[in-house]
């Protein structure tokens, strides 16, 4: 099977995948966190037309597709081919896409598909549209090969990027469509760099949400009151003082810190040694700025398995060229908190709102509203027959041997599937390699790298039986 996948994958990329891909890049198909008008505004079903007519029209034999919908809730696609033995393997990926941000380079917009040599620009190609696409990929080739194939199903979600809020109630309200799958593979991560094939080993939870410090009614001459009034910024600041440390970024608090496994250092410190500076230098660092630390180790445990904080918006402060001498009433601060892979995240956002609010300074009104708190994971071993596969894999298409890594973002999903099915085993991968950008400006997916991903992929499920 492998002699010409590669070929007839790249083929199949060319023809049937990019241009549907360049379709759902122009559809603004923006998670319920950010469209709460979604189902008006009508983007998340157009972007589910435009997939499930591509699958309609290839009239793949004896695969079943469903769409799972209840009022209120994100849709979810479900598909489903029969294999020849008792193995069942879960696809997944998402539809739904963060909003347009701005920066984006001239010629370059969140909507606008744009091609250049190897690399396709867009919102929501890279994370991570073209999983659906992929994996039916992969299916038509098991399909066309002589190869024993698994049962496989494919589920397509449309609130990941919300926090996966509608997947538990699929989960639990259809729980027989998804039947007990041996192996789960995951295609909304990233990769260390485009030369092999990387897994993701852990991924860190997330709280986020609003701190809202308010010192005045109303906005009052700064010349009057600055001195008298402590200003609401200052406030807010000493506020996150609590749980930061301003020179270092260490977030102190033990409740939101875990022990970091023995395996996940060592897993580390090899891929450290294989990424060196290349980790921290596909960020777009203005000119004299440095990382955070000189150690790549610690850079990567740091984006792994430390917790970590953001501030991701701002209310209640004009535009510049807008603000006049006024001290300000309040200010809103968009939090961003990541939390290292096993830490519970509903006990840490419990955690964090009384840290936040009890004993507000100068006695200001301090109120942080949590809007989402979502567990990390950290994979099970790894099973050596799986990981042989992964790494011939990686070795056909690549030359190189397969990598993993810890990933700094969050996957709902991952953790809620780890608890539903403890035995399953993982391969969690994706294409979001150095610069690719996904939630930023100049999102990238690189087409080379994903069409080898794919056939990576479709090996690995041609080969599973041998895990049996």
């Amino acid at each position: 099977m492998e002699k010409d996948l590669q070929s007839s994958v790249d083929r199949y990329w060319e023809n049937e995948i990019i241009p549907a891909l360049q379709t759902y890049i122009e559809i603004p198909a923006k998670s319920p966190s950010f469209d709460p008008q979604w189902k008006e505004n009508g983007h998340i079903d157009k972007a589910l037309k435009l997939v499930e007519q591509w699958i309609d029209q290839k009239k793949i034999p004896n695969l079943k597709k469903e769409v799972l919908e209840k009022p209120g809730r994100t849709p979810l696609l479900l598909l489903d081919l029969p294999g020849s033995y008792d193995y069942q393997v879960l696809m997944y990926g998402h539809l739904d896409k963060q909003p347009e941000m701005t920066g984006w380079a001239d010629g370059l917009a969140p909507w606008k598909a744009v091609r250049k040599d190897d690399k396709l620009f867009g919102r929501g190609g890279a994370d991570d549209g073209y999983a659906v696409f992929a994996s039916v990929c992969a299916i038509e080739h098991l399909l066309k090969s002589d190869s024993p194939r698994p049962h496989i199903k494919v589920a397509i979600e449309f609130s990941e990027e919300s926090g996966s809020t509608d997947l538990p109630f699929y989960f639990e309200n259809f729980s027989g469509k998804f039947g007990t799958p041996n192996l789960i593979v995951c295609l909304d991560s990233g990769a260390g760099n485009y030369e092999q094939f990387w897994t993701t080993t852990s991924l860190r939870g997330l709280i986020s949400g609003t701190l809202k410090v308010q010192v005045l009614k109303e906005g009052v001459h700064s010349g009057d009151a600055s001195g008298v009034v402590p200003s609401s910024f200052r406030v807010a600041r000493m506020i996150l003082n609590r749980i930061e440390n301003l020179e270092t970024g260490e977030i102190f608090p033990r409740i939101f810190q875990a022990p970091i496994p023995k395996q996940r250092i060592e897993q580390v410190e090899k891929t450290s040694k294989v990424l060196n500076e290349s980790m921290f230098k596909k960020f777009p660092f203005t000119e004299k700025m440095q990382p955070a630390n000189t150690s790549v180790k610690e850079l990567m445990l740091n984006r792994t398995w430390r917790a970590a904080l953001s501030v991701t918006g701002a209310d209640g402060l004009p535009e510049p060229h807008k603000a006049g001498n006024v001290l300000r009433p309040y200010t809103t601060l968009k939090l961003s908190l990541r939390l290292p892979p096993t830490v519970d995240a509903s006990d840490a956002a419990a955690a964090l709102k009384k840290l936040l609010e009890t004993d507000p300074p100068y006695g200001a009104e301090v109120e942080f509203h949590v809007e989402d708190a979502a567990n990390g994971w950290d994979s099970p071993p790894m099973n050596e027959g799986l990981a042989s596969l992964i790494n011939e894999a990686s070795l056909e298409f690549y030359k190189k041997e397969a990598l993993a890594l810890g990933e700094g973002g969050s996957i709902p999903f991952m953790g809620m599937l780890g608890e539903k099915f403890p035995k399953a085993q993982f391969v969690i991968t994706g294409v979001l390699g150095p610069s690719s950008n996904a939630h930023g400006p100049n999102e990238f997916i690189h087409l080379g790298y994903a069409k080898k991903l794919t056939a990576c992929i479709t090996m690995i499920l041609a080969n599973v039986k041998r895990l049996t």
